[in-house]
Parts: C-alpha cells; structure tokens; sequence
C-alpha cells in the first residue's frame, strides 16, 4: 500500500468516525425522553464492543482452541470480579499455554 491510499483510508475513516458521532447531534436537539428508546441506547456501547471484540478474539491466535481458553479465562476472572490487568495477563497466559500445548504435541 502506498502512502497516497494510506491517507485516503485514513481520511475516509476519520470522516466515516465523525459522521457517525455528529449526525445523531444535528438530528437530536432536544433531551430524549422516550424511555424505551433511552434504555435502548444505554446498551449500544456493550453491543458494539461486544461485536467487535468476540471476532477478534476468536481469531488473534490462529488456533480456536488457545483463543476458547483465554476467553473462558477471562470470563470466569472478570465474573468473580478481578481487575482488567489480571483478566488480561491470565488470559494471555492460558491462551499460550494451550497454543504450546498444541504445538508440542
């Protein structure tokens, strides 16, 4: 990729960005009021972050079965209420432990 599409992309990006975070303050100019809708957008942030991170997640190893660990890890830390960096080392480590389990196999 040469640095003339690089800025392209990145300019696309950045528009696409900002759209999306200004056209909801050009079109919304007063307070919601409407309960429904305003517990529904209570949600959005944890659905859109869920959505991007499970595919990532699934996929960063390259091998589903170090990527099932790590998450299963990371979830049963953050249900018992641990802090971010112990869910992250932790799950780390599991990941890579099954990854070279796997591997010398």
């Amino acid at each position: 990729m040469d640095a003339t599409n690089f800025f392209l992309y990145l300019a696309v990006m950045a528009g696409v960005t900002y759209a999306v975070r200004a056209i909801p303050f050009v079109l919304c100019k007063g307070e919601i009021e409407n309960v429904f809708v305003r517990s529904f957008l209570a949600y959005v942030p944890y659905a859109v972050l869920g959505a991007m991170t499970f595919p990532a997640i699934f996929t960063s190893t390259g091998e589903p079965a170090s990527a099932l660990a790590g998450t299963v890890v990371a979830l049963v830390l953050a249900f018992c209420e641990r802090g971010l960096l112990t869910v992250a080392v932790f799950a780390c480590v599991a990941a890579l432990a099954v990854r070279l389990l796997i591997y010398f196999m």
